[in-house]
């Protein structure tokens, strides 16, 4: 997970300052060389480690401490702000044209996942800001891109614009006319990298960029490549000059130096991250909200902003009235496990939380599978089952397991499993709580294995 080491180092250097009651200068020298040493181990450049703690330990020395925070409070804070400062402080958003489509420039090296990430931004900005995007495959060296490009512009239904193995800068410059054309106001450029900085590489960019003058460079990164993602973003600002960086792989990159780093080596924001595999999973970057995670402190901002993109307000108001009067059906069951799905890794998700349960849950091992076996099992029920499942007899039992390629053991456990549920939900209507629906395993409260039912494991027990 991002920053795991790094946030268990930091975690470790600010519990021994807490057990003190009052700070010496020698305490936060001695905590600021567990956090360089921290920084150094997760790949963060030492030039940019160095700035970082000299600053921090002037302000932690020289300040005077809140009267509503501890000394070691007063570290914490002081070190969040300034790893916020080092990310970039605010978020940086995209530049758009005044006049006519926007036009974004995705360069960078082969296998950062420039492909995949062109078409995951333009789809994000389509359903966030209802813009009109067409990728443009302007990259006709690698063998495949511009099939792969047509089938993840396809996959997320996004027209994309080809000609073939023709010429890039041309391509480009017909892609925008395309745009002009037809209504649509974003266009992204997805260029050819190599597997390493070289001159012809640059030459065709900075062609390209002056035939049709992109509002936005951005680099697309892989964070997984630590200080190397630093030295191509320095490389190729110096030589086309980028306006952002798109980090991908940030799911995977445990140390977290490039994030870290790229701002301060470059003074370039880091824009978006990738989060994962799937088409859905890119993001803003927040500096502040990632300064959290790395601190341990989670990101519920995130967690909330997500659980909204994925709230129907209708059918959670039909769920409310319906879990008041204990009429909670597996078919409303099915449409929670279907919503739930939708806010993405739910693995990640449950390390959004903040302090040691976030912490705890983010190393849970979370059976996907289980989703949809469940969902299967369910959608091989007539309606009248799923909303009467006490008719349910061993006959109709052995119908609906062949019909989704389950066993009738599954079924019952399933079905107990659903008796389970209710039971919980009978017990927060009846102490006249609000009829909200979270996973047990987070809400708490839950009969002894009710967090089986949503495939939740552990592969380490919690303290």
């Amino acid at each position: 997970m991002a920053f795991e080491g790094l946030t268990e180092k930091l975690s470790a250097a600010f519990k021994r300052l807490r057990g003190k009651g009052r700070l010496t200068e020698k305490d936060v020298r001695d905590a600021m060389r567990e956090v360089r040493l921290a920084l150094l181990e997760a790949d963060v450049s030492y030039k940019v480690v160095k700035d970082f703690v000299a600053t921090v330990t002037e302000r932690c020395v020289g300040t005077d401490v809140l009267d509503s925070l501890t000394p070691a409070q007063q570290v914490v804070k002081i070190v969040n702000e300034e790893l916020t400062q080092l990310m970039g402080g605010a978020t940086a958003k995209l530049s758009t044209a005044p006049n006519g489509p926007t036009v974004v420039m995705m360069v960078g090296l082969q296998g950062a996942g420039k492909t995949t990430t062109t078409a995951k931004l333009a789809g994000m900005l389509r359903k966030q800001n209802g813009r009109r995007p067409l990728l443009a495959a302007c990259d006709v060296y690698r063998p495949a891109a511009i099939e792969q490009l047509r089938v993840v512009g396809g996959q997320l239904d996004i027209p994309v614009f080809d000609e073939g193995q023709g010429n890039p800068v041309k391509i480009a410059e017909h892609a925008l006319k395309e745009a002009r054309d037809h209504g649509y106001d974003l266009v992204f450029l997805d260029t050819a990298g190599r597997l390493h900085v070289d001159e012809a590489l640059m030459d065709e960019l900075k062609r390209m960029k002056q035939a049709v003058h992109p509002q936005e460079i951005l680099l697309v990164v892989d964070a997984m490549t630590g200080q190397d993602a630093v030295n191509a973003a320095t490389a190729f600002d110096e030589a086309l000059g980028i306006d952002g960086v798109v980090l991908t792989k940030l799911d995977g990159d445990a140390r977290g130096g490039a994030a870290l780093s790229i701002r301060a080596a470059t003074g370039k924001p880091v824009k978006f991250v990738g989060t994962g595999e799937k088409l859905d999973m890119i993001e803003p970057f927040y500096p502040d909200r990632m300064a959290s995670r790395i601190l341990g402190m989670g990101d519920m901002l995130s967690l909330i902003e997500k659980a909204e993109a994925a709230y129907d307000e209708k059918q959670a108001a039909k769920l409310e009235a319906k879990l008041r009067k204990n009429q909670f059906t597996l078919q409303d069951y099915y449409e929670q496990l279907h919503q739930m799905r939708n806010m993405g890794n739910l693995s990640n998700l449950l390390g959004l939380l903040p302090g040691e349960l976030g912490r705890q849950l983010q190393g849970a091992n979370i059976d996907e599978k289980q989703f949809t076996r469940t969902e299967a099992i369910i959608q091989s029920m007539t309606m009248e089952e799923r909303e009467n499942p006490q008719i349910l007899g061993a006959s109709r039992k052995r119908r609906i397991a062949a019909g989704c390629g389950q066993e009738v053991a599954d079924v019952n456990r399933l079905l107990k499993q659903y008796e389970m549920l209710q039971q919980l939900t009978r017990q927060m209507t009846g102490k006249g709580g609000r009829g909200g629906f979270m996973p047990p395993v987070v809400r708490g409260g839950a009969p002894r294995g009710a967090g089986k039912m949503y495939g939740f494991g552990r592969k380490k027990r919690l303290k």
